[in-house]
């Protein structure tokens, strides 16, 4: 199971072909492999997971397509997948079913100290960096990130509590208001989860921003009250649905375009919440455009204790996971699945380790 990577040969480790453990690594721009490794031996306060379901992130096809992600690059074979839920094997909590945080913060540092894990500096993060993600059957994990899942949401509506964690902290660094009206471009899973977010925040009008029509088609179903193509959102098109603008517009597709779009949107003084990571690990836009507007911009880094929160909103049925999820694939088709994702025929793909 593989395809020709451009990573010059030599830089990876081996890596051990031998056990009753299937995993999923990537060995270089599209190069993924099946590998039958040892089973992985929890430490202490760690627990024995079985992955159930990984959903396949924009950060992954990162991954999967440029070697890396911003400043990060592939170092040697790695396990992608940080949206996953699973079912604790053996200790205590065996058999609990449990929605998986990939963030490891220190706990320690100045930052984490005041209360931002997210931008801890010496965070780890599954399937970044040194540290396996979830595209494999088993996997160790820390005790203190194991979210047991309520009897009503199934394996895949716990791997999409990540997703929806990050939507949930881009929402509060918008500083919703009731009754203002919001912007969302892009309308890949996080920017339908804040459609979703900002209708249920009491937001007068809501309008999504896409390329791709099946995606238009879904943040109408999830609440947008419009849906526009990049080229149809003008200024004259903004005035007429948000009067003066949104009070906050979100960016969820990581490139300038939608940046540009998202600072359009945007009211004089209003806030422009930049979640999509782009590509070259650089973002541009028209300086005179947002300084004449005088907007707050602020950026998203993953998440910050989001999950409780996240899987409260799910299980209330106030926010629609389930319906995100298009197409599955099982560990033995992973290639397929990355294939799929990068396609973006559908919403949000997911892997399920455990199925034939």
């Amino acid at each position: 199971m593989s395809i020709t990577g451009d990573v010059p040969a030599g830089v990876f480790a081996s890596v051990a072909d031998d056990g009753p453990m299937t995993a999923a690594r990537l060995h270089g721009v599209q190069d993924l492999r099946l590998h039958h490794e040892p089973t992985p031996v929890p430490g202490p306060g760690e627990s024995l997971v079985r992955v159930t379901a990984v959903g396949l992130c924009g950060s992954d096809l990162h991954w999967y397509t440029e070697g890396g992600i911003g400043d990060a690059t592939l170092r040697r074979p790695l396990v992608v997948g940080h949206e996953f839920a699973g079912v604790i094997e053996g200790g205590p909590r065996a058999g609990t079913r449990v929605a998986v945080d990939p963030a490891i913060p220190c706990g320690v540092c100045a930052t984490c100290r005041t209360g931002w894990h997210n931008l801890c500096p010496d965070v780890r993060f599954a399937g970044h960096g040194m540290l396996d993600g979830a595209l494999r059957e088993l996997m160790a994990w820390p005790d203190d990130l194991l979210h047991p899942l309520p009897d009503a949401l199934s394996d895949a509506d716990g791997a999409m509590l990540e997703p929806l964690g990050v939507a949930l902290h881009a929402a509060d660094l918008g500083h919703l208001k009731l009754g203002a009206p919001v912007a969302v471009i892009g309308c890949g899973p996080i920017g339908l989860l804040l459609v979703q977010l900002a209708r249920l925040a009491g937001a007068s009008t809501v309008v999504a921003v896409d390329p791709l029509p099946h995606r238009r088609e879904a943040a109408l179903r999830l609440g947008a009250d419009h849906a526009l193509t990049p080229g149809n959102a003008t200024p004259e098109v903004w005035e007429e649905l948000a009067g003066p603008g949104a009070e906050v517009a979100f960016e969820a597709a990581g490139n300038d375009d939608a940046v540009l779009t998202s600072l359009a949107a945007a009211r004089p003084g209003g806030r422009v919440v930049l979640a999509g990571i782009p590509d070259d690990d650089r973002t541009s836009f028209p300086a005179s455009l947002a300084r004449r507007k005088g907007l707050t911009l602020a950026l998203v880094r993953r998440m910050n204790a989001t999950y409780p929160r996240a899987a409260r909103l799910v299980e209330s049925g106030r926010i629609d996971v389930s319906s995100l999820v298009t197409e599955r694939f099982p560990l033995s088709r992973a290639e397929q699945a990355f294939a799929a994702a990068v396609s973006r025929r559908g919403l949000k793909v997911v892997v399920e380790p455990g199925r034939p």
